[in-house]
């Protein structure tokens, strides 16, 4: 009975994902509306769940993969909750919420695990899978080259001012007219968080299509590859850019810089990936 429970927390763990990201990043109010109740809801199956979980393990203290993985997810969403009705803040929710999906929905598969319905569908998943992390890194690429023209246009703005103003020593400095085909600097720095947010959802979107694809050969232990592991830290920093975008107004050099250096990383992640045990057999995938 607890699948049932754990399976409806991770269907509401994803609605209550859904709705952080308008709450935190657009400051939505229906996303400040129901993002709480509902993941209040989905935190209140979990515990249910658990409890029965380990009652019918006939041990109160995590062990196995699934259960420690499960607790996991629970224990954020708490911390989450409590920060909430103490601070009165969602901004959390843009972290814990998302990452409680991406923890539950593997267990609550089961230990049948999903099978496939035919090769011709897996196959299909994993294009869906690979298309999507693919995006996420095409938007944080097109995300920082927006950030570095930002910093291109900046620089001819300010140097255009100095020249009315009379204060540029060396007319070898003033602006060079072939880069006025660049937008303005709120066009940029627009579309700079527009390609984050896309790309973080594509990237989130990914991870479960790969988490979905990786249950069927070897369940939970999906999580003990490290390189996968890493791969959430990865998605993790994704966020922190857009929090840090967001609540700091970060733009400009250090936008640039941050970005550019997250993009390094997951680049980094991406090619480890492909030689990770969970990644290493084509045949794994179904792919030859």
């Amino acid at each position: 009975m607890f699948l049932l429970w754990l399976r409806i927390a991770a269907g509401l763990y994803g609605v209550a994902s859904l709705l952080a990201i308008p709450a935190v990043l657009g400051n939505h109010p229906k996303g400040h509306k129901y993002c709480i109740p509902v993941a209040l809801g989905a935190w209140f199956f979990h515990l249910v769940a658990s409890v029965e979980m380990l009652v019918a393990a006939h041990h109160l203290i995590p062990v196995m993969a699934d259960e420690i993985v499960s607790t996991l997810a629970l224990a954020i969403v708490a911390v989450f909750l409590f920060t909430f009705f103490v601070y009165r803040t969602v901004t959390f929710g843009l972290f814990a919420l998302p990452l409680a999906f991406l923890l539950t929905v593997v267990p609550a598969i089961g230990p049948e695990r999903y099978t496939f319905s035919s090769p011709m569908v897996r196959n299909g998943w994993i294009a869906f899978h690979v298309v999507m992390l693919l995006a996420a890194y095409a938007a944080l690429l097109f995300s920082m080259l927006s950030s570095f023209l930002y910093l291109i246009q900046e620089k001819r703005l300010k140097g255009k001012d100095w020249a009315k103003a009379g204060v540029l020593p060396r007319p070898q400095k003033r602006p060079r007219g072939f880069l006025t085909w660049l937008p303005p600097l709120a066009t940029m720095d627009q579309i700079a968080t527009s390609t984050l947010r896309i790309g973080f959802v594509c990237m989130t979107v990914g991870l479960f299509a790969g988490s979905l694809i990786a249950q069927e050969d070897v369940g939970i232990g999906y999580f003990a590859d490290p390189k996968v592991l890493l791969s959430f830290v990865m998605w993790g920093l994704y966020v922190v850019i857009l929090f840090i975008r967001r609540s700091a107004g970060l733009r400009g050099r250090r936008a640039a810089w941050l970005t550019s250096g997250v993009f390094v990383l997951i680049l980094c992640v991406w090619a480890a990936n492909l030689l990770g045990s969970v990644h290493s057999s084509a045949h794994r995938f179904g792919l030859k």
